[in-house]
């Protein structure tokens, strides 16, 4: 399996389990987008960083071959996948936080 095929399916998981298994939601709404909008000028410049001084280098034979701010284009789709999962996980784990508190101050 090449890096393409890895990045693409993290999406898929990634959508999936937001839409799906989580339930959040939020690629419907306004603030991820603008979130993930503010988020994606700082992957560029860590991927160009990286792949500048030579810490992070990629196989030519496993990459699509398109590259943005010198990493592959692949790179994006891992970023966005990890801040979507992130998202997703946070936006969760609150809600169930936050449920628990409001059940438990409830006077008996």
């Amino acid at each position: 399996m090449i890096y393409s095929d890895i990045a693409l399916d993290a999406v898929l998981v990634a959508v999936l389990t937001d839409l799906f298994l989580l339930r959040t939601q939020l690629l419907t709404r306004g603030i991820f987008w603008l979130t993930y909008g503010l988020i994606l000028p700082f992957q560029l410049l860590t991927n160009w960083w990286l792949t500048s001084k030579n810490i992070v280098m990629y196989s030519s034979s496993e990459i699509i071959g398109k590259r943005i701010a010198g990493a592959p284009i692949e790179d994006l789709l891992f970023g966005f996948s990890m801040i979507l999962a992130t998202l997703s996980l946070w936006v969760f784990i609150t809600r169930k936080l936050n449920l628990g508190k409001q059940q438990s101050d409830r006077p008996l």
